[in-house]
């Protein structure tokens, strides 16, 4: 009897923890990175290094081109060293990444806009206009793969220029910044290549790299465009590094 007794509470025993695994499973990694706050901190600036620079804004009215708010506009991340010292720079790991800006002229107007990409000699490497959109939006600019890839752990220096005056006789609204290649370690590349793309964006944040935090994001946003939570991710995201003005803008053309 204690025999069968005792048989019969570790089965109960059993049973109990059974259940309590099956009505508490653990949540996955899609289900936390879904409803986490996106929040992007750059990394500091390598002390090594001279400092970035940079121009996130386009500024107040210049020339003959018209005050806009929002301004043109980099979606990229920026520090302020000093009220007149601006760092503007992101970490890729693509060899030809993207980048994304915010327009805000549009239409029939004839305003000669470019993008230009240096070396760190201010060697000039790829430059290309840039039509403008039938509306005020984001862009994205992504380097061809027929031009060398970018060097990894080198610095390169972009700008986007916008001539008001056709003729470009008078100063130009422009930003530009820094883009730098890095490599992750090997365990975080295993981890992409198995992560879901909304895992993919929290490896990339954890990791310091903007531009594919960015784009991934972005193209979620624009494949998704009834979902409210990645709707509210993209607005964390650029609300993080100080862009919650460009936060719902278009997505004019696929990053």
């Amino acid at each position: 009897m204690k025999l069968l007794l005792s048989l019969a509470l570790s089965c109960t025993s059993l049973l109990a923890s059974q259940t309590w695994v099956l009505a508490k499973p653990a949540l996955s990694n899609s289900t936390v990175t879904h409803t986490q706050k996106v929040s992007f901190t750059p990394p500091p600036a390598p002390t090594s290094e001279p400092p970035p620079g940079g121009r996130v804004r386009g500024g107040a009215k210049r020339g003959s081109c018209p005050l806009v708010k929002p301004e043109l506009t980099a979606l990229v991340p920026f520090t302020q060293d000093a009220p007149t010292i601006t760092n503007v720079w992101g970490l890729t790991t693509q060899e030809h990444p993207t980048l994304m800006f915010y327009l805000p002229y549009f239409g029939n107007v004839n305003y000669p806009t470019e993008f230009v990409l240096q070396d760190q000699e201010s060697n000039s490497i790829y430059q290309t206009a840039i039509a403008l959109p039938a509306k005020p939006g984001v862009i994205s600019v992504s380097l061809p793969t027929n031009i060398s890839p970018l060097a990894i752990n080198q610095r390169y220096r972009w700008f986007l220029t916008v001539y008001c005056d056709p003729e470009k006789q008078s100063p130009p609204i422009y930003v530009e910044g820094v883009i730098k290649r890095v490599t992750l370690n090997p365990t975080t590349i295993q981890k992409l290549k198995t992560a879901t793309p909304l895992q993919q964006v929290a490896i990339y944040i954890q990791n310091g790299v903007w531009h594919e935090a960015a784009v991934t994001l972005a193209q979620l946003r624009q494949q998704n465009p009834q979902d409210t939570t990645i709707q509210e991710q993209w607005q964390n995201l650029l609300t993080s590094i100080g862009l919650s003005d460009i936060a719902n803008a278009p997505l004019l053309s696929n990053p």
